[in-house]
């Protein structure tokens, strides 16, 4: 990594709206020793200050307090506000968050001032349609933001090829977001199973997801139908799609084993994983996941959807079981298989599979020495 003296970060949203963009910003700016790291974001709530430090990076956001507004103003103003913080100077890099309103002020900046080094971050979870049906009013502007990048960096193989696919012709390296493994007690599934300890009554599945349809955890739910009583589900996590889960949840008389948590404080997410037995998310779409991480660290039986970016860690049978997207039945199976006492070494042998390849590849510590090929 580049000895840097100042870093200026645009990223539509950021602390204490929380992410996986926004906490793996955080953890690697806290790694990010003797530079001046300054964050543009939009407010998006009257809440929060409009200036701020959090960590080691002073924080400015842009912004009346509303959304929609504050996004538009971010990419209209986030150039200029950067210049003010910098009172004059130029930072060594300036490094734009996913191809968003951040990203539009990041370009504006690069077009001010050439020869400051545009790095471009891409975490977008939506498939690639969804994110060009909501970019098609910027026009050529939207494809811009990757072609003037000097460098990129992509969680996730899926992503990569977007980057090429919208144009850029920088160097793209996939580096993938971290886990703060030391949080999570790795517990094996012979000695900590279900069939292992007998008084317990049920088995727990959990979800840590944004309430959103991309994240299908409606099709969990639906699961539940096909398997016995004594399956139950925790839905941490709150969105849009809340009060449709639970309509379908007491269409379904599930009521009695789904329990909707809501939003918890990211470092309550090892305790609620730590009472679980398995981990689900039959995403529709994801460029990477960090929560499927976090399962693996916990040791968690994990079962998803072979989209996006999940195959570039997930291999079926061999650090956790794919589903069919949108099967109900193929996810329940996949529980039945977890859960059959037959299983069990095979499971025992994927949930420390999964362990050791988050020690080996997603340590917020490999991911820093990655990212020093283009910082």
């Amino acid at each position: 990594m580049r000895e840097f003296r100042t870093a200026l970060i645009y990223t539509t949203a950021y602390l204490p709206y929380i992410g996986g963009a926004e906490l793996a910003l955080k953890e690697i700016t806290e790694r990010w020793h003797n530079v001046r790291v300054l964050i543009v974001t939009a407010r998006l709530s009257r809440t929060v200050p409009q200036r701020e430090r959090i960590g080691r990076a002073e924080v400015i956001r842009i912004g009346i307090g509303i959304p929609r507004v504050d996004k538009l103003l971010l990419a209209v103003f986030g150039k200029r506000a950067g210049e003010r913080a910098l009172k004059g100077s130029e930072p060594d890099c300036v490094w734009a968050i996913m191809a968003s309103y951040g990203a539009l002020a990041a370009l504006a900046y690069k077009r001010a001032h050439p020869r400051v080094s545009f790095i471009l971050t891409l975490q977008e979870g939506d498939t690639h349609e969804h994110i060009a049906r909501r970019a098609r009013f910027l026009g050529k502007r939207f494809r811009e933001i990757f072609e003037r990048a000097d460098a990129i960096q992509a969680i996730s193989q899926y992503l990569a090829d977007w980057a090429r696919d919208m144009g850029a012709t920088a160097p793209i390296t996939v580096i993938p977001n971290g886990v703060d493994i030391e949080k999570f007690r790795f517990r094996s599934w012979k000695s900590d199973s279900p069939q292992a300890n007998p008084t317990s009554k049920s088995i727990e599945l959990i979800t840590t997801s944004r309430l959103v349809k991309k994240n299908a955890v409606d099709d969990i739910i639906r699961a539940l139908a096909h398997l016995p009583e004594t399956v139950t589900l925790e839905v941490v996590g709150d969105g849009v799609e809340r009060n449709n889960l639970k309509v379908l949840t007491l269409s379904l008389n599930l009521s009695s084993r789904v329990h909707f948590a809501g939003a918890i404080a990211p470092e309550e997410i090892p305790l609620a994983l730590a009472r679980a037995d398995i981990f689900v998310r039959p995403s529709l779409s994801e460029g990477l996941g960090n929560s499927f991480l976090e399962a693996f660290a916990a040791g968690l039986p994990v079962i998803a959807t072979p989209v996006g970016g999940i195959p570039d860690f997930l291999r079926d049978g061999e650090t956790g079981w794919f589903a069919e997207v949108r099967n109900p039945e193929s996810i329940a199976a996949c529980v039945r298989y977890i859960i059959n006492p037959a299983h069990e070494e095979h499971v025992t042998h994927v949930t420390a599979a999964a362990r050791a390849l988050i020690e080996k590849d997603y340590t917020w510590e490999s991911v820093m020495v990655r990212m020093g090929a283009i910082l």
